[in-house]
C-alpha cells in the first residue's frame, strides 16, 4: 500500500526483535515490557532511529546499486516506521488510560513524519529506481515495480517546493484522522428507558444487564453490545427512534468540522498530484482504477439490487402495517426490528432461539477449531501473557510444530476503546527475522459467572470476518519482504478473504462442531441451521443497497471540491437514492462513519470484495467446507502469497479466471430465487 496513504489496517511492535530460531524465546509478547508513557516514547524513537539509520547506509552506498546494499536497508526502515506508527495507531485505540492514549497520538503524528519523509526522499527513490533486478525472483520484481508507483503517487518526482507541500499537507491528514477516530471512540452516548416495560422484547439476559441505577432510571448505551441488540428485538419505537438518533450523532457536531478539513487536505494533495479528485487519486493503485469505475460499480450493485429490494421492502411494510395500519415506510430504526419480524412470522426462525447455541467462550474455541482444521495450523494459547489490557489473550499459531505467527484478542467493550470490530496487524512476518502477529479489537458481550455472554448470530458472523483478515495476515507473513508481507496487496482485496470466511456460518458442518446449548451441551439441530439460513436469505438486497449507500457516501464527498459537498444533504440523498429507507431526521452518520477517515472514498472495497468472497466460497463443497482439498489451495493460493503478487493474479489462480457476480447474485436473490415469476 502506498507509504502515504493512512493504513487500513495497523502493526504493532514495542520491541526491536531479532532473529527467531523454532520458538518463540526470541520474540516475547509484544507488550511484555508494560511501558509507561516516557518508555512508550522511547521505544517508539528507538524504531524511528534504527529506520533513519537503514535509510543512511542506502544512500550512502558508492557501489553498484544492489539487493543486499539498497533493498535491504530500504525494507528495513520500512518495517521500522511502519512499527512505530502503527503501534501508536493500535495503542491510540486501545489503551484503557486517556493519557496514554493522549500520548499515542503524539506520537502518531512523530511517526507519520517520518513515513512521508521516507516516501518523499528523492535518494532513496533513484537507489530504488536503479536497482540491479536482473536476479531477482518475481515477489521480489514485483515489490520493485508496486513501490516506485507508491513513490511516484507519494510526490517523489516533484519539484522541492511541491514535496515540501505534500509533506505539510500529510501531516495535517495524520493529524485530522487521529482527531476524527478519537472523537468516535470517546463519545459514547446512552438514552434513558424510564423501566423495564421499555426493553420489552429484548432478550432476558439483556435485562438483568441493564437494571435500573440510583434514579430509579435504566440507561442504554450506543456500544455494539447495547445497541445492536435494542435496535433488532426492542418493541418500543420511542426507544430504538432515541438510540438510533444518539448512535448518529456520535462525536457531533465536533467531526463535522474535521471531515471537512480531511477533505480538503485530501483535494490539495490530490490537485498537486494531477489528480482532478481525491477519490481518483486514491483509486490509482487499486484493482478499481478509477473514481470513474467506483461510480460504475455503484450503478451496477443499485441495477442489480433494486428487483429485490423493492420486494422486501413490500414484505417489510406489510409487517409494519399489522401495528402500524397506516405505515407508508420503514424507517433507520424500524429496518432491523421489522426484518426480525418478518424471519418470525414467516420463516418460523426466531434470531433469539440460537442465541443459547453462542455462548461467547464457546464461539471463541469453536472459531478457533475452524481455523485450524480449515488452514490447517494449530493454536496455542501463553498463560499469564502481560498485555495493554488484563483481558487481552495472547495465542500463538503453530504449522507442523513449527511458529508461524502470534494474536492478541481483545474482544469486549471498554471505555474510550475502539467501539467497532476490527483486525489490526501487530507485526509484519519477515522470513527468518520476525514472525507476524495481529490482534483483533472487537465488542462482544462479556462472559461472567452469572452471564455465558450469549452472542447474536450477527455476532458471531464477525467474529468469522475478522478471524479472516487475521489468517490471512498471518499466513501470508511468511515472506521475504515486510513490504511485501501478510495484507499489503490492492487495498480494494483486503475484504475478500474475511468476508469469505465469514460465509462458515451458514454450514452446518461448521456449526454443528462447536455450536452447543450453553445449559444442555445438544448441538444446535441442524433443522434450525436451516430456518435460519432460508431466515437470513431474506433482506440480502436491502442490506447491499445500504451499504451501496454508505459507498456512495464515501466516494460522493471525495469526487469533487470540498466547497461543492454538503454533508447532511449527500447523506440523505444517498440513503434516499440507493435504500427503500427513510433516515430518522437530526442525525449526522457521517461523524461517526470512521471508515471516511481509514477508508476515505474506497468504502466500495466491502461490496467489491463481497462479491470476490461469494466467487470464492462458491468453490468450496457448500454442505461440507472441509471435505476436499480446497481449502489448502485456497491457503496457498490467495492467502499464503501476501502481497507478493497482483490480486487480480490472485483471484485468477484460484477460481481459474477473472473474478464476476454470477456467484454474488445467486447469493443475494437466493430468498427469491425459487419464486415463479408472477409469485415475484
Amino acid at each position: 500500500m502506498r507509504l502515504l496513504r493512512l493504513l487500513i489496517v495497523s502493526v504493532l511492535q514495542c520491541v526491536v526483535v531479532p532473529a527467531f530460531t523454532q520458538d518463540f524465546t526470541t520474540q516475547p509478547p509484544v507488550w511484555a515490557s508494560k511501558p509507561d508513557g516516557p518508555a512508550f516514547v522511547k521505544l517508539e524513537t528507538e524504531h524511528l532511529a534504527t529506520a533513519q539509520h537503514a535509510v543512511d547506509s542506502l544512500v550512502a552506498v558508492k557501489a553498484p546499486r544492489t539487493i543486499a546494499n539498497t533493498l535491504g536497508p530500504y525494507d528495513e526502515a520500512v518495517r521500522q516506521i511502519s512499527s512505530a506508527y502503527n503501534i501508536a495507531n493500535l495503542m491510540e485505540q486501545v489503551h484503557p488510560q486517556e493519557a496514554f492514549r493522549n500520548t499515542a497520538t503524539a506520537m502518531l503524528s512523530t511517526a507519520n513524519a517520518a513515513k512521508t519523509a521516507l516516501a518523499l526522499n528523492p535518494a532513496v527513490y533513484r537507489a530504488l529506481l536503479h536497482l540491479d533486478l536482473s536476479g531477482a525472483d518475481a515477489a521480489t520484481r514485483y515489490y520493485m515495480q508496486r513501490q516506485l508507483l507508491e513513490f511516484q503517487l507519494a510526490g517523489v518526482d516533484r519539484d522541492e517546493a511541491t514535496r515540501a507541500q505534500l509533506k505539510k499537507l500529510q501531516a495535517e491528514l495524520s493529524d485530522e484522522q487521529s482527531a476524527f477516530e478519537r472523537n468516535i471512540s470517546d463519545d459514547e452516548k446512552s438514552v434513558v428507558a424510564q423501566d423495564e416495560s421499555e426493553l420489552q422484547g429484548l432478550p432476558q439476559d439483556y435485562i438483568e444487564r441493564h437494571k435500573a441505577g440510583t434514579d430509579g432510571k435504566i440507561r442504554v448505551t450506543t456500544s455494539y453490545p447495547d445497541f445492536l441488540p435494542a435496535m433488532k428485538f426492542a418493541t418500543s419505537d420511542d426507544l430504538r427512534r432515541r438510540l438510533i438518533i444518539a448512535f448518529l450523532n456520535r462525536a457531533y457536531p465536533k467531526n463535522t468540522a474535521v471531515l471537512r478539513k480531511m477533505m480538503r487536505t485530501r483535494y490539495e494533495i490530490a490537485k498537486l498530484l494531477g489528480f482532478s479528485s481525491w477519490a481518483d487519486y486514491n483509486a490509482k493503485d487499486m484493482m478499481i482504477g478509477s473514481g470513474a469505475n467506483i461510480a460504475a460499480f455503484i450503478n451496477e450493485l443499485d441495477a442489480t439490487t433494486r428487483p429485490d429490494a423493492a420486494r422486501e421492502m413490500v414484505m417489510l411494510l406489510a409487517e409494519k402495517r399489522k401495528t402500524h395500519p397506516q405505515a407508508k415506510e420503514i424507517w433507520d430504526y424500524d429496518s432491523s426490528y421489522y426484518l426480525e419480524a418478518v424471519r418470525r412470522a414467516r420463516y418460523d426462525f426466531d434470531s433469539q432461539s440460537v442465541r443459547p447455541y453462542f455462548p461467547y467462550s464457546q464461539v471463541e474455541q469453536g472459531i478457533l477449531d475452524t481455523a485450524a482444521k480449515l488452514f490447517h495450523v494449530t493454536f496455542s494459547r501463553v498463560p499469564d501473557a502481560a498485555s495493554w489490557d488484563a483481558a487481552v489473550e495472547t495465542w500463538n499459531v503453530l504449522d507442523k510444530g513449527m511458529p508461524i505467527g502470534r494474536f492478541y484478542l481483545d474482544m469486549h467493550p471498554r471505555p474510550g476503546k475502539y467501539s467497532h470490530a476490527a483486525m489490526f496487524p501487530v507485526l509484519k512476518g519477515v522470513r527468518g527475522t520476525q514472525l507476524p502477529e495481529a490482534a483483533l479489537i472487537c465488542n462482544f458481550p462479556a462472559p461472567t459467572a452469572a452471564d455465558p455472554g450469549l452472542m447474536e448470530i450477527g455476532d458471531v458472523t464477525t467474529f468469522f470476518h475478522e478471524f479472516g483478515h487475521l489468517m490471512h495476515h498471518i499466513l501470508g507473513g511468511q515472506q521475504r519482504w515486510a513490504g511485501i508481507s501478510g495484507i499489503s496487496m490492492e487495498a480494494d482485496f483486503v475484504e475478500a478473504p474475511s468476508q469469505m470466511l465469514e460465509e462458515l456460518i451458514r454450514s452446518p458442518a461448521v456449526l454443528a462442531t462447536f455450536a452447543r446449548h450453553f445449559k444442555t451441551g445438544q448441538p444446535i439441530p441442524e433443522k434450525l441451521v436451516t430456518l435460519m439460513n432460508r431466515a437470513s436469505a431474506f433482506g440480502r438486497a436491502g442490506g447491499v443497497a445500504r451499504q451501496n449507500s454508505f459507498t456512495a457516501l464515501s466516494y460522493d464527498i471525495y469526487k469533487t471540491a470540498p466547497e461543492n459537498v454538503d454533508l447532511d444533504k449527500v447523506s440523505a440523498d444517498d440513503t434516499r437514492r440507493y435504500t427503500t429507507l427513510r433516515e430518522t431526521p437530526a442525525t449526522h452518520m457521517y461523524a461517526s462513519f470512521d471508515h471516511l477517515g481509514g477508508y476515505s472514498s474506497a468504502y466500495y472495497t466491502y461490496m467489491w470484495d463481497k462479491v470476490i468472497a461469494e466467487d470464492f466460497y462458491a468453490q468450496f463443497n457448500s454442505k461440507d467446507p472441509f471435505a476436499d482439498n480446497t481449502a489448502m489451495r485456497y491457503r496457498q493460493q490467495v492467502l499464503e502469497p501476501g502481497g507478493s503478487k497482483s490480486a487480480n493474479d490472485l483471484v485468477k489462480a484460484f477460481v481459474g479466471r477473472p473474478q464476476n457476480m454470477t456467484a454474488f447474485k445467486a447469493w443475494m436473490n437466493e430468498e427469491f430465487a425459487e419464486l415463479p415469476a408472477q409469485a415475484q
